[in-house]
């Protein structure tokens, strides 16, 4: 009968332990959470505020959990209630919610309520990951870097030398073949002497003439050719004093030319953006991807130093405005002459013309350079291949319907709207 309510209790404790490890376990992994989706959490709630790494609006948050745990003495609960509502933990009194308030600037931090436990443990668990590692890039194929190698300025060198060498060679057998001759009495047979070619030249006028004329064309149209290069910059690719990619702002994440270059819109300049508008993303973005910085090492740039130019020449310290600005000596790349007058409101807002169209393939420049000749044979030929866009454009509707009459066309090109006229561009 013992044995039988002995069997019974160890099977009650058997069963009893089954049911709190099943439950610890499951509590446990709400608690560890998914790394991965607590990273997008992150990014769509915290990043605007928050790096793992380093403060920025507010403090780093890289293992904020056991840090607090081990700092403070504060447990998971006082992590919710603060990201739910930090403002109602500050008003109850709580002591280190009061002191972080004070040392971000008396500044709330933004309230969370819609944020599950799961949520949060997700969170937690993504700040809980170590560092990764940077990124290293691997050696491309085919490219073998040789140390201890003999180089080709030396080889050259050396063969510069025996080419010497076997001159002087040859010089010395002929001499030592006359003496050998001379000395055997063998007579050598002396060339008849001719007249230089170049007196022969000079004597004969007709040749001295013909080749006159042939050298003046040549020279005219080497100078000419000289002449008609002067002031265009083609091909131009000055480096700048802050590194800007036009490949990863305007090709990898697809940013609008005109949000940077917003009076493109409406005025005759593009003008050159100031630096707050950089700002609008970089009071967030102080670092780039691993990716990204290891994309730069292949063009010999490091983007978050070029950041920090930035921060310098704007006066940011990470979480405020210093007020310490320093001018950004930009260098003008596109600069038409003083007599020439384009307007960039009439081509990119009336006209409807890309960017592209001028500037060449910008979202894929990782150095602004200068993609056309930017001369006036070049503008005309534009003009005059060109047809106007007339569709959705109330502006050309009158003078459009005029002009077709007159040319007996249906698309007109801005050549016949008066494109090729002295005044559209010289004033």
């Amino acid at each position: 009968m013992k044995q039988v309510i002995y069997r019974n209790l160890t099977s009650k404790i058997f069963s009893l332990g089954l049911i709190l490890l099943l439950t610890f376990s499951t509590s446990l992994t709400a608690q560890e959470g998914d790394p991965a989706n607590g990273k997008s959490l992150f990014n769509t709630n915290c990043a605007a505020c928050h790096k793992l790494d380093k403060p920025m609006t507010g403090p780093a948050l890289r293992n904020v959990e056991a840090r607090l745990a081990e700092e403070q003495g504060l447990d998971r609960e006082w992590l919710k209630a603060w990201i739910r509502n930090s403002s109602g933990l500050i008003k109850s009194g709580d002591a280190y919610a009061n002191k972080v308030y004070a040392e971000w600037g008396n500044v709330a931090m933004t309230a969370f309520p819609q944020l599950s436990d799961q949520d949060i443990s997700d969170i937690l668990a993504y700040t809980a990951e170590p560092k990764p590692e940077p990124v290293v890039m691997p050696t491309p194929e085919g490219q073998t870097k040789v140390e201890g190698g003999i180089s080709n300025d030396l080889i050259l060198g050396a063969l510069v030398v025996l080419f010497g060498l076997l001159a002087m060679a040859l010089v010395l057998v002929k001499r030592t073949l006359n003496r050998f001759a001379e000395a055997k009495g063998i007579e050598i047979p002396v060339e008849d002497q001719r007249k230089p070619l170049w007196k022969a030249f000079i004597e004969n006028q007709f040749l001295v003439l013909v080749t006159a004329i042939l050298f003046l064309l040549a020279s005219g149209y080497f100078v000419y050719g000289y002449f008609m290069q002067v002031g265009v910059d083609q091909g131009y690719e000055p480096v700048q004093p802050i590194h800007y990619s036009h490949r990863i702002h305007a090709g990898d994440n697809g940013i609008d030319c005109k949000y940077c270059h917003s009076s493109a819109r409406v005025s005759k300049h593009s003008g050159i953006p100031s630096l707050n508008v950089c700002m609008n993303c970089h009071k967030s973005i102080s670092e780039v991807a691993p990716e990204t910085l290891a994309e730069g090492k292949e063009y010999g740039v490091d983007y978050n130093a070029e950041i920090q130019k930035l921060y310098e020449a704007v006066g940011w310290d990470g979480t405020s405005y210093t007020g310490e600005s320093k001018p950004v000596k930009w260098i003008r790349i596109h600069n038409l002459p003083d007599f020439a007058y384009f307007n960039h409101s009439q081509h990119v807002s009336v006209a409807g013309v890309e960017c592209q169209t001028c500037h060449g393939p910008v979202e894929e420049m990782e150095i602004m350079y200068q993609h056309a000749p930017l001369t006036m044979g070049w503008c005309i030929n534009c003009h005059r291949e060109t047809n106007v866009k007339v569709k959705d454009n109330d502006y050309y509707t009158k003078i459009h319907e005029e002009l077709s009459k007159k040319y007996g066309v249906d698309q007109l090109t801005a050549a016949q709207m008066g494109g090729l006229e002295c005044g559209k561009c010289h004033y």
